[in-house]
C-alpha cells in the first residue's frame, strides 16, 4: 500500500502489484474460489490507487501539464470505466459465469490503463516537476491509499474538494466491513 519514494515510483510499485494480482488470477482454473480472493484484493489495491491519484495526481498534471486537462479528464473516464467493473465484479462468486466476463475486462482495461499512464503521464510529470515536488506527491498518496474506501463507489465524487472530503468516510466504513467480514486477506 505504501512504499516510498517519488510518486512515480510509488505508483509503479502499485501497477506491478495489481499485475502480480491479476497474474495469479490467469494462473488458477475458471470456477476456483481463489480467484475471487485475489479479484478482492486487487479490487482493494486498484481502488486506493485511483483514489489517491484522483485526490493527488490528476490535479497536479492539471496545473503543471500543458495538456493537463484533457489527460486528467481521460485519466478519470478510464478509473470511471474500471470502477464499475469492479463494482460489478463483487456481486460474483468464482464460478458465476460472469465472472470471468467482468475480471477479464478489468484486467485488459486495467492494463491498457497502466501502460499509457506509464508511457505517457509519468514521463511528463517527472519531466515538469521537481524532485522534491514528486517527492511531497509520492507523501501525499501513500497518505491518501491510507484513508481511501477499498470499495468501489462508481457515484462518488471523483474530482477534488468533493472526493477529497468524502473519501476518509467512506474509508473507515469500507475498512470496517472488511475486518468483519475478511475480505481482501490474504490466504
Amino acid at each position: 500500500m505504501g512504499h516510498g519514494g517519488d510518486v512515480v515510483a510509488e505508483l509503479i510499485t502499485d501497477h506491478r502489484e495489481v499485475e502480480d494480482l491479476f497474474q495469479r488470477i490467469e494462473a488458477l482454473p475458471a470456477g476456483d474460489p481463489q480467484r475471487k480472493v485475489y479479484a478482492e484484493q486487487a479490487t482493494i489495491e486498484l481502488v486506493r490507487h485511483s483514489v489517491a491519484e484522483e485526490q493527488h495526481v490528476y490535479p497536479a498534471a492539471r496545473e503543471f501539464l500543458p495538456e493537463g486537462d484533457r489527460i486528467a479528464d481521460r485519466e478519470i473516464e478510464e478509473h470511471a470505466t474500471a470502477e464499475q467493473l469492479m463494482k460489478d465484479l463483487e456481486g460474483a462468486g468464482a464460478d458465476d459465469p460472469v465472472f470471468d466476463d467482468l475480471i477479464g475486462r478489468l484486467m485488459t482495461e486495467i492494463r491498457a490503463h497502466i501502460e499509457d499512464e506509464e508511457a505517457h503521464l509519468f514521463p511528463q510529470l517527472r519531466a515538469a516537476l521537481s524532485p522534491e515536488r514528486l517527492e511531497e506527491l509520492g507523501e501525499q498518496v501513500r497518505t491518501a491509499k491510507k484513508l481511501a474506501p477499498t470499495r468501489p463507489h462508481p457515484s462518488a465524487p471523483d474530482t477534488p474538494p468533493g472526493n477529497k472530503l468524502l473519501a476518509p468516510g467512506a474509508g473507515l466504513v469500507d475498512r470496517a466491513r472488511d475486518a468483519l467480514s475478511g475480505r481482501g486477506k490474504q490466504p
